[in-house]
């Protein structure tokens, strides 16, 4: 819940001026609007003492939250392969605690009256990739940070095959800021294919 608090919190910050590249960082072509025009554009609410009383404490929740996390991951990152490869289900299973089984691609329905689910990405939560063409199976990841209103970091196996990646950004791509579409950020820096996410799902 805190840190669900800290993602609503983000997000409304998206309404306070700043820079153009933080704001889109999507789609560099559509990037040509300066801090000045951003600012002209938008309103300057401040914070109030009480919000940021609550930012702060959700924050300092969320770090340890991240902190009780890593340590599941570390776990996760020594199981041992099956039939001679690293999985990202079982990887997501054991360092988010959500019991369930099947593939990636079924997790979203498997979940429902039994998980928490959710738009909203919380440190900690299972991101669940929807099955496509390029991912028949789906995929699933664990949130292990909260950047900002449009960017998370994720620990998952098997993305690069047969590997654990560690803190990976993924980019909110879609219209509504739901996390319905999202690009995964390569480690040269460029952003990956547009995939299609069901949501988030939780203890």
């Amino acid at each position: 819940m805190t840190t669900r608090l800290l993602a609503l919190f983000l997000t409304a910050a998206m309404a306070l001026p700043v820079a153009a590249e933080t704001r889109q960082p999507v789609n560099p072509v559509h990037v040509s609007a300066s801090a000045s025009d951003v600012s002209a554009a938008q309103p300057v609410r401040k914070m109030t003492r009480a919000e940021k009383r609550a930012l702060a404490k959700a924050q300092a929740e969320a770090e340890q939250a991240r902190v009780e996390l890593k340590a599941s991951v570390k776990r996760a990152s020594m199981l041992k392969p099956v039939r001679g490869r690293i999985w990202c289900v079982p990887f997501a299973r054991e360092a988010s605690g959500i019991q369930l089984k099947g593939n990636a691609g079924t997790w979203w329905g498997k979940a429902a009256g039994i998980y928490n689910r959710s738009r909203l990405p919380q440190v900690g939560a299972v991101m669940n990739f929807a099955s496509s063409r390029k991912m028949p199976m789906g995929h699933v990841a664990v949130v292990s940070n909260i950047l900002d209103s449009r960017r998370i970091q994720i620990d998952h196996a098997n993305w690069v095959r047969n590997k654990v990646t560690l803190d990976q950004t993924v980019i909110d791509v879609s219209d509504a800021n739901d996390w319905s579409q999202v690009r995964v950020v390569n480690a040269d820096g460029s952003l990956g294919r547009v995939n299609p996410v069901l949501g988030f799902i939780s203890n």
